[in-house]
């Protein structure tokens, strides 16, 4: 390494307050902690963008000599198919992010399984005994979705003993774990899914990947848990499925709109769960680590890690 990086930190304000320190302590571990590392920078200056989808930065033709963007979220469908991004972008590939999803995950997953709503709401007086739950041997799980997100909590539930098959638009092998792929494979997963979770990217292959069609596909009463992305269900029919009980209840922590308007039926509806976005959070302490890593990969002149394919959209 010779001239140390510029780096053009470009999120909203209050990330700046989360990150600045991590980001500086983990600069220091890489041997970089003389970089430049600002939230305002003249862009023909700036090496690295380290970036949120939702920062005032859209445009990056004035950034001549950007090496890489390097999103801080794990979704980058809002920056992706920006025409004006031609350097390398890396998505957020944080073994934290990962212990988090997979913790909410099976969280829920356990929920439902357990019938535990049943109890948690139920303090009315009324002794609910002599409903007792499969085990785990028994419940059949589907994870939509087998990247490091999906396949980590697939094999999470699996350690847990559940009956888990993962789908995935291209052939996966997870241990432990049935596969499936392709439309026969979608299918198939979806008819054995007594809890179903989704954890897709959102592209135009996946969009509306649970519809009237394919949710009539699944067991009668089956449970939803999408901590994925709000546009892989069409949200009218599945308040339709819920309301005629091919669903038995939709736990839901994305949304087509974020924050979910006040008005959304979601809101009211008593088989569904709302939760704000919250299944995992990005941790500045270990997301910034990721980051640094891919800057000091750029100065030594070592490929990239978890770069996005621009054709398949993640």
């Amino acid at each position: 390494m010779t001239n140390l990086p510029v780096i053009l930190f470009a999120a909203k304000p209050q990330r700046w307050g989360q990150y600045e320190a991590p980001l500086r302590a983990a600069l220091a571990d890489a041997g970089l902690g003389d970089a430049t590392l600002v939230t305002e920078a003249a862009p023909e200056t700036v090496d690295y963008i380290v970036y949120a989808p939702n920062s005032d930065v859209q445009d990056f033709t004035p950034y001549t000599r950007l090496k890489a963007v390097l999103n801080l979220w794990a979704g980058v469908e809002d920056v992706v198919h920006n025409k004006t991004l031609r350097v390398p972008l890396a998505r957020m590939v944080d073994d934290g992010l990962t212990e988090g999803m997979v913790e909410w995950v099976t969280g829920h997953v356990l929920r439902h399984h357990l019938g535990m709503d049943a109890h948690i709401h139920g303090q009315d007086g009324v002794w609910r005994a002599g409903i007792v739950p499969p085990l785990a041997r028994d419940r059949r799980v589907g994870v939509l979705g087998l990247g490091a997100l999906g396949s980590a909590c697939a094999k999470a539930l699996h350690g847990l003993n559940f009956d888990v098959t993962g789908w995935s638009r291209s052939p996966k092998s997870i241990d432990g774990t049935t596969t499936t792929h392709g439309e026969d494979g979608l299918a198939d997963t979806l008819a054995r899914s007594e809890i179903l979770v989704l954890l897709l990217p959102d592209t135009p292959g996946t969009q509306n990947i649970l519809n009237a069609r394919t949710l009539a596909l699944m067991p009668k009463g089956a449970m939803i848990v999408n901590p994925g992305r709000g546009p892989l269900i069409d949200d009218d029919a599945l308040l339709a499925a819920l309301d005629s009980g091919q669903i038995g209840h939709a736990t839901l922590d994305v949304f087509r709109t974020e924050p979910l308007p006040p008005a959304h039926p979601f809101w009211a509806h008593p088989s569904v769960t709302v939760t704000p976005h919250i299944a995992s959070e990005t941790r500045p302490g270990s997301a910034s680590r990721v980051i640094v890593e891919n800057i000091r990969r750029g100065e030594d002149g070592l490929p990239f890690l978890h770069l996005v394919d621009r054709d398949l959209g993640y």
